[in-house]
Order: structure tokens, then sequence, then C-alpha cells
């Protein structure tokens, strides 16, 4: 699959600052999930943001229930859908392979760690560390942004700026839907946002070496 899978979606050149991006955002995610594990109320931080952002009413509410929507099962596989058709019709089926993958892995890494920390929000069982929401929007960002920007020919400073906007804009929209509705804490969300940044570039990573298992070269 080497030669048809065409341009890598990890260019060499911003393995080591994403690369550094991901220890950093694994160690926000073990600190918080210690932290909060099996615990039932908001943290400090929490209390400080939740005022300035819990509850929302029209038209932001439903602007807010536009974007939960996109990060359940049915909003979530559309979107996935769209996504990786248009990587397709663009020619990159390995962009179309990361964005599948990429927010799968992260999806599926926030779920495990939910059950793993059994943080709950409003007493009534439902598990909130990392924000799911929130993971699924940044990694759909990265898987995006990562082959974009690679395909644009930008260098490893600009290219990773580009990159982390894209994630931290896709990131900040989610995680404002969900704890405006109630549905996490700040710190779940910012669990969620540093649980895509440490899964989507190590899949981007397995995608190139999946499709072209030889010595890695920019393409």
């Amino acid at each position: 699959m080497s030669g048809r899978a065409g341009a890598a979606v990890l260019p060499s050149s911003w393995r080591a600052p994403l690369g550094l991006l991901g220890v950093l955002a694994t160690l926000v995610v073990a600190a918080l999930g210690v932290l909060y594990a099996g615990r039932h109320t908001p943290g400090r931080v929490d209390r400080w943001i939740l005022p300035a952002v819990d509850g929302v009413r029209p038209p932001w509410r439903s602007v807010a229930l536009a974007l939960d929507f996109l990060g359940e099962p049915a909003g979530a596989v559309l979107v996935v859908a769209v996504a990786a058709a248009g990587c397709l019709v663009m020619r990159h089926p390995r962009a179309a392979v990361l964005v599948v993958v990429g927010v799968c892995l992260a999806v599926g890494t926030a779920t495990v760690l939910k059950h793993l920390v059994g943080r709950t929000i409003h007493g009534d069982g439902n598990l909130s560390y990392p924000s799911g929401h929130t993971a699924f929007a940044t990694s759909l960002a990265l898987a995006v942004a990562l082959p974009a920007a690679g395909r644009l020919g930008l260098g490893r400073t600009a290219g990773a700026l580009v990159v982390l906007a894209a994630a931290l804009v896709a990131g900040a929209a989610m995680g404002w839907a969900q704890v405006a509705l109630g549905a996490h804490y700040p710190t779940d969300v910012l669990g969620g946002w540093c649980t895509a940044l440490v899964v989507v570039p190590a899949s981007a990573w397995l995608v190139d070496r999946w499709a072209d298992p030889r010595p890695p070269q920019d393409r």
C-alpha cells in the first residue's frame, strides 16, 4: 500500500513537537484522573469557571444543542463519514483512514478512561471524565488538520501551530457546549481535549507505518 497510499499524514519534522505535546497531554490526563477519581462534585477550577459558562438561553442554547448532537452517535457517524469522503475526493486515502481510526481510538480511549476514573456528575451515575464529546470534536479537527497542513507544505512550527489552533477551536467550541448544557465539568473537557492530543498524532504515526513500512520520508 506504500506507493498507492499518498502523502504521509504526519510529516517527520512534526513528530518531535507533537510528541512532546502528547507527553504533556498524557500527564494532564493522568493528573486530573487521579485528582478526580471517584468524585461526584466539581473541583476548585470547576467552581471558578462554572458561573461564567454554566447555563445558556436561546439562541445560544440551540447552538450548544447542535454542537452536542455532532458528538452523539448519529451526528458523529455522519460527520466522520463526510470528512472521510472529502479526504477520498481529495485523493488522500491515508487522511480518510486517519479520520476514522483517529476519531474512533480517541473516543474509545475516553470511554475506557471514564470507567477507570469513575467521576460522575449531578450524582446520577453519569460518568463524566474525560469528556467524550470534546475528545471527538478535537480528534476530528486534528485528523483533518494534520494532513491538510502537510499538503500545504507548512514548516514544522507553522504546521504545528495550525494543527494546534484547529484542535483548540474545535475543543473549545464542543467543551463550551458540554459545560453550558451541564453535561460535563470544565476539567472533564480539558481531559477530553488532552486525550485527543495524545491519541490522534499517535494514530497518524501508526497509519503512516501501516501504509508505508519503509523508512519514513516526507512526500
